[in-house]
């Protein structure tokens, strides 16, 4: 008899043992053995291993290695038969359904689309049969794993566990992904602790004003806004991107209600004053991140409490701002041949933040006091506004008579944002032109959608073209694509290496215990043979 026959007929002898099936130990042993076979004799110790699996709970161990030995197999429709065959360990055997979780976990690095599908399909079967116990193997592979793993493990949560609907995402399910991703907050890369806040702005805390006030006071922890030193900012521009990601994090949740005083005022006394702020990214990407932080800002200012040394705050933002509002120097002919070049979008985070502070507090604004240093602000704000006018003008021709559908084209969108942004800025100046500045009109940031969700969308940044054309316009919009504030992704290795203990420790060990995560993801050929999973 061929090693083929005897595994039939050893499935045979299982299949018709009835409660004697226990007794008939060597015939499953057998069935074991076989995954060292030839490749039909490991489909079908595949199949044979999990029907019996529960009738031998001694050799349960050793079973569930052999089927983690054919998820390893060279053979990629070997590792597929065997990813599929993983839930039958599952049935009524909480262990084992944390064990397989874990491994399917691991399993969600593959590359190839098939498996992946496969991994993802066992993955789900595993959570409607134990979701407890499947859920926990998840998240001791984000707790072990190394980065692509847990990065992996973060996003089928987001995407696909939470999905699941109220039958399978129990109100104790939820308090148990809830806590369990608190706990990985405290060791988190920038793209991790992003995925963290989008899962829990996906639960029940997402919700509720009190579950608002928590996602803010979890992001308020992270950017570690009492702990930063301006001496810092100067050599180590992730402190900046950390505090970015924070705050945008924590922004579609502050209301009425919860206050954004504690943000607001840590870029006032931080990041504002003049000699930081130049600081700040000198690299290539200054223009971006310092926008980047100027929108932030923006968004969170209208619900900031009255501000303490409010006017030294409103200072900080008025010294900004004369950064980006030039005083005029040419006369009106040249004007007119050369267009003054101004960084719109930058102007209108600024400019707004000093209206709506203004408004807060309208005896704090110590330059109007000053007659020189308003006379110097009314120039520079007649100057830009000359500047926006005309450029509004040709926004305006240059959009005038386009149907629907041409104004959907990039450059189009472009500019309807352009006309946007410079229309807000001239509303601004209006108000701030009154001697003194009032504070009555209203405005929409431009980048913001009007809400069906708490978030808005961010947009390229405007400048005056110098030529009278759209290009630099459109290179600025290639350099930095739009993107959505909730997903927003931080450049690539960010937090990498040097940021503190709670974002991305440089000395945690991505692989602890039984070396979780392991390898890339592969198609044929052993993509992931040397992978070794969690021996328990």
């Amino acid at each position: 008899m061929d090693n083929i026959e005897r595994l039939y007929k050893c499935y045979e002898i299982l299949s018709e043992a009835g409660e004697k099936i226990s007794e008939h130990v060597e015939e499953y042993k057998e069935i074991l053995k076989a995954v060292k076979g030839s490749s039909k004799e490991k489909r079908l110790a595949s199949q044979f291993i999990g029907n019996f699996f529960k009738h031998f709970p001694d050799l349960a161990d050793t079973a569930i290695d052999a089927q983690f030995d054919l998820c390893e197999d060279d053979d990629t429709q070997i590792r597929r038969q065997a990813i599929k065959d993983l839930p039958k360990l599952c049935q009524g055997n909480a262990e084992a359904t944390t064990r397989v979780g874990d491994t399917l976990a691991q399993l969600l690095i593959l590359d190839d689309p098939a498996e992946l599908q496969q991994v993802n399909n066992s993955l789900l079967s595993i959570i409607k049969l134990d979701t407890k116990s499947a859920v926990t193997g998840v998240f001791q592979q984000i707790t072990t794993g190394d980065e692509p793993t847990r990065e992996r493990c973060f996003k089928f949560i987001a995407t696909k566990l939470l999905t699941m609907g109220a039958n399978v995402i129990t109100k104790e399910i939820e308090d148990y992904i809830v806590e369990e991703i608190k706990k990985a907050l405290q060791d988190v890369t920038a793209d991790e602790f992003h995925l963290c806040m989008t899962i829990l702005g996906a639960t029940k805390l997402g919700n509720t004003i009190t579950g608002h006030a928590e996602l803010v006071k979890l992001a308020t922890e992270q950017a570690e806004l009492n702990n930063t030193d301006t001496d810092i900012i100067a050599v180590d521009d992730e402190v900046v991107e950390r505090f970015i990601q924070c705050a945008s994090a924590a922004a579609p949740y502050f209301s009425k209600t919860i206050k954004s005083t504690a943000f607001v005022s840590h870029v006032c006394d931080k990041l504002l004053p003049i000699k930081t702020w130049n600081m700040i990214a000198t690299a290539v990407s200054q223009d971006q991140i310092q926008l980047r932080l100027l929108k932030v800002f923006a968004e969170m200012i209208t619900n900031t409490d009255k501000l303490e040394n409010a006017s030294e705050r409103i200072n900080a933002v008025y010294n900004v701002l004369l950064e980006y509002m030039p005083l005029p120097k040419l006369s009106d002919e040249d004007i007119a041949d050369a267009p003054p070049s101004f960084q719109f979008s930058h102007a209108e985070c600024l400019l707004y933040a000093l209206h709506t502070l203004g408004k807060k507090h309208p005896t704090n604004l110590s330059f109007i006091e000053d007659a020189e240093k308003l006379k110097d602000f009314r120039a520079r704000l007649q100057y830009l506004a000359r500047g926006t006018q005309g450029y509004i003008k040709k926004l305006e021709e240059a959009l005038k008579g386009k149907s629907a559908e041409e104004l959907k084209t990039e450059e189009n969108q472009l500019k309807q944002t352009a006309l946007k942004t410079t229309s807000n800025i001239n509303v601004l100046i209006r108000d701030l032109f009154h001697s003194p500045p009032i504070f009555k009109h209203e405005i929409v940031l431009s980048w913001i959608v009007p809400k069906t969700s708490k978030l808005g969308k961010r947009h390229a940044p405007i400048k005056a073209p110098a030529n009278g054309k759209d290009k630099d316009q459109e290179s600025e919009k290639k350099a930095r694509p739009s993107n959505e504030q909730k997903f927003y992704s931080p450049p690539s290795g960010k937090y990498s290496n040097k940021v503190n203990q709670n974002f991305g420790n440089k000395n945690r060990a991505r692989q602890r215990g039984g070396g979780g995560g392991g390898g890339g993801g592969g198609g044929g050929g052993g993509g992931y043979k040397n992978r070794r999973f969690n021996k328990y």
